[in-house]
């Protein structure tokens, strides 16, 4: 007769022997966590709990007020770094812009050629309107007035943007060089025009890639 094998109850000693052999396997070692392990753990249930508005008691008030300290430190730092290319963008340094440097936005030079109009200026008026054009079309970056384009020049990629406004680009270029090169006086009916396609691309998409 085939005899039947029980498993044999360990004494309290032999239990406690048998759990140490057991746990002192390499096995168990490697799935203990690391104390980087620990310390991330610690770091994010305690920040957990800064949010949540529950402070562990044993931390004490100083633990808190670095939390704090920490986290203003890092937004400074997020602003910084995130926030400088805003305020680059902003800024505004001199370019070339049909053969002087011009530091205005499309903005300033519009209200520069309102100022002169009122003045009846109509020379100034309509030189500063063509570079508010040029210009407003720059900052939308759907024309680029390159270092010693001439006004022509830019009517041409503009006319490229816009089809539909070839004949009012080409007669806003003449004007400036009516104007600017060729010393003829300007008036308000040319100036009106430049103005009038100035505010109709403003509004416009570009109708194809320049």
């Amino acid at each position: 007769m085939r005899s039947l094998a029980f498993p044999v109850a360990p004494d309290p000693d032999e239990a406690r022997r048998w759990a140490e052999e057991e746990l002192s396997k390499t096995a168990y070692q490697e799935a203990e966590p690391t104390p980087i392990d620990r310390f991330a753990r610690s770091v994010a249930e305690f920040l957990g709990s800064i949010f949540s508005g529950r402070v562990p008691d044993a931390a004490g008030p100083w633990l808190a007020v670095v939390a704090i300290t920490v986290i203003v430190v890092l937004v400074i730092v997020a602003l910084v770094i995130w926030g400088r290319p805003r305020l680059a963008a902003r800024s505004t340094t001199p370019a070339p812009l049909f053969g002087e440097s011009e530091a205005r936005s499309a903005v300033e030079l519009r209200a520069d050629a309102d100022a002169a109009a009122r003045r009846d200026d109509w020379d100034e008026a309509i030189i500063l309107r063509v570079r508010a054009l040029a210009r407003g079309l720059a900052e939308r970056t759907i024309v680029e007035t390159e270092p010693g384009a001439t006004v022509h020049r830019f009517a041409d990629a503009a006319t490229r943007a816009f089809p539909s406004a070839a004949s009012d680009l080409d007669e806003a270029a003449r004007s400036f060089d009516d104007v600017r090169y060729l010393r003829r006086p300007g008036s308000r009916s040319a100036y009106e025009h430049v103005r009038d396609l100035d505010e109709r691309l403003e509004r416009s998409r570009a109708e194809v890639l320049a």
